[in-house]
């Protein structure tokens, strides 16, 4: 995995491929392309740290997001929900991981764009839609697999999707995992652009380069100010992130992830606690 040598503040980061594909654009590359770029413990740690250390580099003026291979992201390895189902420690310290992804993201003074293509699930999604600029390929596949799991919607979705696509598509889409792809996520407002799957890399790399081309102060007091209507969400967040750890410790999400490993149709049984 390349690094790029003169950025010793990115060297400890080891979850993912860092370079500058142009004057002031830090690229962020998701890299596990032959795990589908699934976050184990450390990268889902990675993921939420290296906005901060972005937004101190002065050396960068906007931020690429992107992934390697066919996938952008398949979300949590299955080893790191074992562990979150296992132990309070880990729910805990996931809590605390999944919270600052969000928060770093909005409060990231750079602009991000995004890059999505193929599946698009999890910690890897919530990054991706949390950007600035989210572009999809037409046939990226976003899904929201929570409540398929057997917890609740919780990591980004009570923040963004309702403000972005409404709160009746929101619904649907996150209590149904309903798949959308990137054509249909454009047409509901979930990203800002659709392009062709071959032009995706470099429409986004377009529009990183023209942010990082703009007025720096214009750019990033706009980002403040607009993500304002975020940040009077959090307490929306806050409570949906908490659910999600509280399913965790029950036992819907021990059979979701049997059937995934198992490849089936989950059975949760018609209790309703």
């Amino acid at each position: 995995m390349s690094q790029t040598a003169a950025d010793p503040a990115y060297q400890r980061y080891t979850s993912f491929d860092i370079d500058r594909p142009a004057p002031g654009v830090l690229r962020i590359t998701l890299n596990r392309p032959e795990k589908l770029n699934t976050l184990d413990a450390r990268g889902h740690d990675e993921i939420g740290r290296i906005w901060r250390d972005a937004d101190e580099d002065e050396s960068v003026r906007a931020i690429l997001l992107c992934a390697a291979g066919k996938s952008f992201s398949a979300g949590a390895d299955f080893d790191l929900v074992d562990e979150m189902i296992d132990t309070h420690e880990a729910r805990v310290r996931v809590w605390r991981e999944a919270k600052d992804l969000v928060y770093n993201i909005i409060n990231c003074s750079k602009p991000i764009v995004s890059a999505i293509q193929g599946a698009a699930v999890g910690a890897g999604l919530v990054a991706a839609l949390l950007a600035d600029i989210p572009v999809a390929a037409r046939s990226a596949r976003i899904v929201d697999g929570h409540t398929r799991l057997g917890v609740a919607a919780g990591d980004h979705a009570a923040i963004i999707w309702p403000l972005l696509c409404g709160m009746a598509k929101a619904k649907y889409h996150l209590m149904l995992c309903e798949p959308m792809s990137g054509e249909e996520a454009e047409r509901h407002g979930l990203v800002a652009l659709a392009v062709d799957d071959e032009a995706l890399q470099e429409k986004a790399l377009s529009l990183a380069v023209r942010l990082a081309d703009g007025a720096p102060s214009a750019m990033r007091w706009t980002k403040y100010a607009l993500n304002n209507w975020l940040r009077q969400a959090g307490p929306m967040f806050d409570a949906s992130l908490a659910l999600e750890m509280l399913g965790f410790g029950g036992p819907e999400v021990r059979e979701g992830l049997a059937s995934f490993r198992e490849r089936r149709t989950p059975d949760f049984g018609q209790k309703s606690l």
